[in-house]
Order: C-alpha cells, then structure tokens, then sequence
C-alpha cells in the first residue's frame, strides 16, 4: 500500500474512508500523545485525549475539506482538548510551559548515522533531554514533528521570536556536542 500524503488523507476522510481514519492514527497518534502527555502530564488521560481527537476528526469529516494546515489543525485540536480535559478532571486551570512533562527525545540512527558512535548519539540525546522543559517541546514541535515557527508560536501563545530563539538555543547545545565526538572532516559537513 502507498503512503497517503496528509492532503490525501484530508480528502480521503471528507469522503468517509475509514482505513485514511486508520492512516492517520498510526501517522499522528505519538506525536499527538506527546503533545497531550506535556500538558495532562498524565499517560491515561493523553491517550483518552488521543482517542477524543481522532473521534472529533472523524465526525467532522465533512468539513475537513475547508482546512488549509490539517496537520496543525490536529496539534491545536489535540491542545484544546487536553485544556478540557484540565479543566473537567484536572485541578490545573493554566498550562506554565516550564513545567510540562515530555518523554525523553530520542535519536535513532539511519545507516547514514552509522558514522557516528553509539556514544556521541547518547551524548546528542542526552544535550536534548537536558535543555529546558519548553525549550525541548518547541524543538521537537519544529524539528521532529514539523511544525513551522509561526505554528509552534500560535500553538503556545507565545511570541515568534520567543520560538526562534529556543529552536536557536537547542541548535547550538546539540551543535557543540556534534563537534566533540564527530571526525574534523565531518564536522564541516554539519556546520
């Protein structure tokens, strides 16, 4: 079976195809859990939170077809519903960034990788799971999950620059440990 791009699943969903439902589950469920566990900082109540989104995505399906950035639309879907779930379940009533939960990043190695040591993706790993809390969600936002600046910002009220500048702080914690463990002649390949 081919790859559905995420436009194609849109459509596909629009038009009540429930293997794009299941296309999509198994594209987007982890990072939404992710999303969902930093601010419920619960396992079970993420996954409900996960499972309600998808429940959402599927009863609005016909109006799917009027969304421009559907993979952002599921990221704020998944961030409103997780406030609900605060707000019915919880005793929290605001979200402070600094202390939400995330598991921790990992980088897994490509053959590509292969070059560098089992010990410089752990020292690369470990750089990542110690920057600070709102630093690492806006990293894995951008870099993992792919959301652009603006998203991030919109997703977090917080100012763009405010994401520029964490996505910067987390490139040049990262950078300076690639430097350590890589060969000279491969670390102008990076730079």
């Amino acid at each position: 079976m081919q790859p559905f791009e995420t436009y194609d699943i849109q459509n596909s969903l629009v038009n009540g195809d429930q293997m794009a439902l299941k296309v999509l589950y198994d594209r987007f469920s982890n990072k939404l859990f992710q999303l969902a566990f930093a601010i419920v900082r619960s396992k079970e109540m993420a996954e409900e939170v996960v499972e309600d989104v998808f429940i959402k995505v599927w009863k609005k399906r016909t109006q799917l077809g009027k969304i421009e950035n559907f993979t952002f639309y599921l990221y704020v879907m998944t961030k409103n519903c997780s406030r609900d779930y605060l707000r019915k379940y919880g005793n929290k009533k605001s979200i402070n960034l600094d202390e939400v939960a995330l598991p921790f990043y990992r980088v897994d190695a490509t053959p590509e990788d292969l070059m560098i040591t089992e010990e410089a993706i752990n020292q690369i790993n470990k750089a990542i799971n110690e920057l600070p809390t709102k630093c690492r969600l806006i990293f894995k936002l951008v870099k993992e999950d792919g959301l652009k600046y603006r998203e991030v910002a919109e997703l977090l009220h917080l100012n763009i620059k405010t994401v520029e500048n964490q996505v910067g702080i987390a490139l040049k914690k990262i950078h300076s440990v690639v430097n350590k463990f890589l060969p000279r002649s491969v670390r102008t390949k990076f730079s």
